[in-house]
């Protein structure tokens, strides 16, 4: 006992020296259970609403305003026909669609049926299940209130022929059968390619430090932007054949459709290698041991960034602070390029935004990861 007690007493003061280690095991736990506490959250608030009013009428107002009014939903925007509701949720500006019938409130104020359309985006199933929920359970809310008031009616001698309620039709795009694995199988892509291209680089290039090799390395007529392009190369054609692994069994064996353009995958995939490989090599410059690489890489950088960048949890659904902090996560936006390639065929016309940003931060990442990247020994 005396001798593992000693054992266990070295290896605290060799964490006690190792201080970049310490706040790694302690904060990074807490900050993974803030985040995971916080994102983790399968409810849908605040659904981004298109509104289809071909009616006009006091009664379709009512109806949206109780949409409006019920905390679920977020108005962002009017159409005039259903068909031009589709540019919104092709380009993430709108989860569902609200398309009120021309004759809604003609038929709400006669003995007519009302009918109420419902379109979704079904890239996020759990999303798009939950809305239509919403959706129905508000609709049927007010056809039980017109169902009470046509039976009034009648009882006191109205026009009113039948009860009647609202007919309510859903449909869902780009993901009809709501698979919830058309929704999960994308984001591996994401998760594997922050492993491959930010995990291990990092460590690649501090287990040189440790064995002795980057020595050898310092005393070559390289400059540092030969050693570092050098260094990462490797790593960028590794991830693309991930890419088109991953893309090949998505498709072929768990049958997620591949609706875009597999080279615009590929090349929004290189915005997306210049800000994993830039994290990768800024780890590096500020760890001195594999086990500092591997543990700053997973929780302080991989784990966060899946939580908050929407590709398994709803970003909607976070708090403010999350939800803006999300912003500065790249996998953010590389999550609504895989899935708007893989589910909606979109190109680059709907895309650019996310792929400008993507190239923005990753050529910042890079350059601030090289500049403290030196060739020669800290």
């Amino acid at each position: 006992m005396r001798a593992l007690l000693q054992v266990v007493l070295k290896e605290f003061l060799q964490l006690r020296q190792d201080r970049k280690m310490i706040p790694a095991m302690i904060v990074g736990p807490l900050v993974q259970l803030l985040a995971l506490g916080y994102a983790a959250n399968q409810d849908v608030n605040l659904i981004p609403l298109l509104l289809v009013d071909q009616d006009r009428s006091p009664a379709s107002r009512r109806l949206v305003d109780r949409f409006v009014g019920s905390g679920y939903f977020e108005l962002v925007g009017s159409v005039d026909t259903a068909q031009a509701a589709e540019a919104w949720l092709t380009a993430n500006r709108a989860q569902l669609a609200l398309v009120i019938d021309a004759g809604y409130g003609a038929d709400m104020a006669g003995a007519g049926e009302p009918r109420v359309q419902v379109l979704a985006d079904g890239t996020d199933s759990n999303s798009a299940v939950v809305g239509m929920g919403y959706a129905s359970r508000i609709v049927s809310a007010v056809g039980q209130e017109l169902l009470v008031t046509r039976i009034t009616r009648r009882l006191a001698g109205a026009a009113a022929s039948r009860p009647g309620q609202i007919e309510l039709v859903p449909r869902v795009w780009y993901n009809p059968d709501l698979k919830s694995r058309w929704f999960y199988v994308p984001a591996v892509l994401a998760m594997v390619l922050m492993l491959v291209t930010m995990m291990l680089p990092s460590m690649a290039i501090v287990r040189e430090k440790e064995i002795g090799t980057l020595e050898q390395i310092i005393v070559t007529p390289l400059r540092s932007w030969q050693l570092v392009l050098g260094k990462l190369l490797p790593f960028v054609v590794i991830g693309l054949l991930d890419t088109i692994l991953i893309t090949f069994l998505a498709r072929f064996v768990f049958g997620v459709p591949l609706e875009g353009s597999l080279l615009l995958l590929l090349l929004l995939t290189l915005l997306f290698l210049l800000n994993t490989l830039g994290l990768g090599l800024l780890v590096s410059t500020m760890v001195k041991s594999q086990q500092q690489a591997m543990m700053f890489s997973a929780f302080v950088l991989m784990v966060p960034m899946i939580y908050l960048s929407g590709l398994v949890f709803p970003i909607e659904n976070m708090p403010w602070l999350f939800r803006a902090g999300s912003y500065v996560i790249p996998v953010r936006y590389y999550a609504v390029i895989i899935r708007s390639i893989f589910l909606k065929g979109s190109g680059m016309a709907v895309l650019w935004p996310e792929a400008t940003t993507l190239a923005a931060m990753g050529s910042v990442i890079l350059t601030l990861a090289s500049l403290r990247f030196r060739k020669r020994l800290d």
